[in-house]
């Protein structure tokens, strides 16, 4: 999950300029495609200038060394270099279809134990007549049925930042996540790159005969297609809402949403936190379309606490990007509930001040219906109607609860706003900052907006146009 996995930044191309940066200008009708599907759209901006020349860049990968797709807009591309172009995505595609390794998963689970194999160089499951062409590869023996109900734990997690971000929910906030959508009476989760959560729900559903909840996983590592039917899992990159499968896939995701009249569905998604806020916006609009056509059988909808406008969505996302959020979707709003992760080394429970998960749960529906564990220290605010962290205090002057990280916060006059409780007010800029920052937004902020807090690599106005 943190993303389910490609692209910590949409938007491959050159490295962003120092000065002023990169805006997306979105997908475009006769984009060229990388192996990644269709890419995005930028414009160089630099700060004082002209809008700068406009190009093409992978949507999924940043770094280019993970997707070099480059091209110019008003670049006139030659035949031989189109073809070459088409003959490299081919190259670049996975060796089996997903239907070849659903065969292949049938066979594999034929095997006695003693023969089944998972080759961790390749991260494939082996059947015995492919053995020889691994012969040199280290591989794990003797996978049992209860691994191959757990691939995001066989699976060795994408964790390069830059292209990868496969950080997956801690067990505790899987659980609680998964009963908060039960509690919430919805049967059916699109899980939009959180592998784990589908994985807790499809296990659960082959356990327990009374368990009604479905789950259809779309995400770009097509590792899972080993594991997962057709009708289990797409793959899917995100940040160009693009269906590798084609018609056929978008077909399953939208048979899925229309399942029950379009009631009761839940799409969570948990995007790699450096991936671009407008370019994820875009497709989770595309798929809450998708669910909207269900209605459109002139069907009636009724949803708890839900208008009848959108499909009820979790984005999991670090809070400092609230702003971007609520600019694409003004009906969500924040909650106070801290998501980890397993193989974060700083997103984990329990941990005290600035180490404390900054990862949170944005939703459309009435916060009053979002329960948050009390004996994990959530109280809940009469006055706000949702429950906040045991630290986050209501101000009366703001009239809200206002801390955003777990901490009590405070609130200044001066600035008629709360903050962090380790700033202070700057009379030379003329706000709240730490004590021993450099005046005049120059030095410890952030390189793109000058305010504290996050690095340019996740600025909420990185791509601002």
């Amino acid at each position: 999950e943190g993303g389910g996995n490609m692209a910590a930044g949409g938007g491959g191309g050159p490295e962003r300029p120092g000065s002023g940066g990169l805006a997306l200008l979105g997908l475009a009708p006769s984009a060229p495609s990388c192996p990644h599907g269709p890419a995005l759209l930028f414009v160089k901006t630099s700060q004082g200038e002209e809008e700068g020349r406009r190009f093409y860049a992978c949507s999924a990968c940043r770094d280019r060394k993970d997707c070099n797709f480059f091209q110019w807009e008003d670049e006139k591309v030659s035949e031989t270099r189109l073809a070459a172009r088409e003959e490299y995505n081919r190259n670049h595609q996975p060796s089996f279809t997903h239907r070849q390794n659903v065969e292949r998963y049938k066979n594999f689970v034929l095997l006695p134990l003693s023969k089944r194999r998972f080759c961790q160089e390749c991260q494939q499951l082996l059947l015995p007549a492919e053995w020889e062409k691994h012969s040199e590869h280290q591989f794990l023996s003797d996978i049992s049925t209860a691994q191959l109900k757990s691939p995001s734990q066989l699976l060795r997690p994408l964790e390069n930042k830059k292209t990868n971000a496969q950080y997956l929910f801690a067990e505790r906030s899987c659980q609680f996540l998964l009963d908060l959508i039960t509690d919430l009476g919805f049967r059916r989760v699109l899980s939009v790159g959180t592998p784990r959560l589908h994985e807790m729900i499809q296990s659960k559903a082959s356990q327990e005969e009374d368990f009604r909840v479905r789950s259809l996983l779309l995400d770009i590592d097509f590792r899972y297609s080993q594991f997962y039917t057709e009708d289990e899992f797409c793959h899917y990159n995100m940040f160009n809402h693009h269906f590798f499968g084609g018609e056929a896939a978008h077909e399953t995701c939208r048979k899925f949403l229309y399942q029950d009249n379009g009631e009761r569905v839940i799409m969570v998604t948990d995007p790699p936190f450096g991936g671009l806020v407008e370019a994820l916006a875009s497709s989770f609009k595309k798929l809450m379309a998708m669910w909207k056509e269900t209605e459109k059988e002139g069907l009636y909808y009724n949803q708890i606490g839900h208008n009848n406008q959108e499909m009820p969505m979790f984005w999991i996302f670090p809070y400092f990007f609230e702003s971007r959020i609520l600019e694409f979707f003004p009906s969500f709003s924040m909650m106070d509930y801290q998501v980890d992760y397993d193989n974060h080394a700083l997103y984990k429970h329990g941990k005290t001040g600035r180490r404390q998960s900054p990862v949170r749960i944005f939703t459309n529906l009435t916060p009053s219906k979002i329960v948050l564990p009390v004996e994990e220290g959530y109280r809940f605010c009469a006055i706000c109607q949702r429950y906040v962290s045991s630290g986050n205090q209501h101000c009366e002057i703001c009239n809200s609860c206002t801390s955003k990280d777990g901490r009590r916060w405070k609130h200044c006059v001066l600035c008629n706003k709360c903050v962090k409780p380790s700033w202070f007010h700057c009379n030379n800029c003329n706000c709240c900052a730490l004590q021993n920052h450099t005046c005049e937004k120059t030095g410890a902020g952030c390189f793109v907006c000058g305010k504290a807090g996050h690095k340019r690599s996740t600025c909420p106005s990185l791509s601002h146009t």
